[in-house]
């Protein structure tokens, strides 16, 4: 039996979800990394915290890094600075291994870049007990504040609604494959954070029909920079830089129209026109019916 819409995204994402393995196999990077880290003679460590799409649930298959934030001690310096003492740690310890600044993370490449780690150097500012928030690097320069634990709380809650019991995170999980298979330059944070966003005012979750608003909801605001939902950090951008911004929303736009096809042609029940159309938004990697 061929399948319908909704089956076909049951089993993209199930596809999309990380294994097992490679947990197991990021796991066991993580003590050297830790290691290499603590033996610098530039820094101090007061602990780790792992963020980001891996940690969150919402990582795809094969594009899922590992986000660690080192929790520096001492005087804060530039945040050029503290991103080229990671990277000069990382180098001493990973010689034959890739290790360059990608703001606003070192990145390390192991395994000729089959397994990806980026480095986020912060500072904390919140006083002990507080919600931790630290100055991290911006995606261009300088500092800006970030509250990890609370991004990954409101992200959690909103997952959690009655009526849409696991829709966020699938929703951020579909959207951050639209980026790889796409090479949209568009942060991942970003599209977790307003997937979350846009769930959070829904009442149950349908795989096309929100990924249809959700993409066209982007689109109408033009990838502004979001505020922090509980006003802990500062805003965050969805792109780098104006060139890939631009990039990204005539990306966005295109993504947009082939979604609302896919919909509109689901809803005529021409499923093979919803079916070419959806894998056309998701880089010719969505299953055949």
């Amino acid at each position: 039996m061929a399948l319908t819409v909704s089956q076909a995204f049951g089993v993209f994402l199930e596809r999309l979800t990380p294994l097992q393995s490679d947990r197991d196999a990021k796991a066991r990077h993580r003590l050297s990394v830790e290691t290499s880290l603590k033996g610098s003679a530039r820094f101090g460590v007061y602990l780790f915290r792992e963020t980001g799409s891996f940690g969150h649930g919402t990582g795809v298959r094969n594009h899922c890094d590992v986000d660690l934030l080192v929790s520096m001690t001492g005087s804060k310096p530039t945040s050029d600075t503290a991103l080229q003492w990671v990277k000069e740690a990382l180098k001493a310890s990973f010689p034959a291994t890739i290790v360059e600044i990608r703001r606003p993370t070192v990145v390390v490449r192991f395994a000729g870049g089959a397994e990806q780690w980026e480095i986020l150097p912060g500072f904390r500012t919140s006083p002990k007990g507080a919600t931790p928030v630290y100055d991290i690097p911006g995606p261009a320069n300088g500092w800006m504040s970030s509250a990890p634990t609370v991004h990954l709380d409101y992200v959690n809650g909103v997952n959690q609604q009655a009526g849409i019991v696991g829709g966020a995170k699938k929703l951020a999980r579909l959207a951050k494959a639209w980026k790889y298979y796409n090479q949209v330059p568009i942060s991942s944070f970003y599209l977790e954070m307003r997937a979350a966003q846009y769930m959070a005012v829904q009442t149950h979750f349908s795989a096309a029909l929100h990924l249809c608003g959700y993409l066209e909801w982007l689109d109408k605001v033009a990838l502004a920079d979001m505020n922090d939902p509980l006003g802990k950090a500062s805003r965050f951008s969805a792109c780098s830089s104006t060139a890939t911004k631009t990039t990204a929303l005539s990306n966005l736009r295109t993504a947009a129209t082939r979604a609302r096809k896919a919909v509109t042609a689901e809803n005529a029940y021409n499923m093979p026109q919803a079916f070419d159309y959806l894998n056309l938004l998701f880089g010719h990697q969505f299953p055949k019916r």
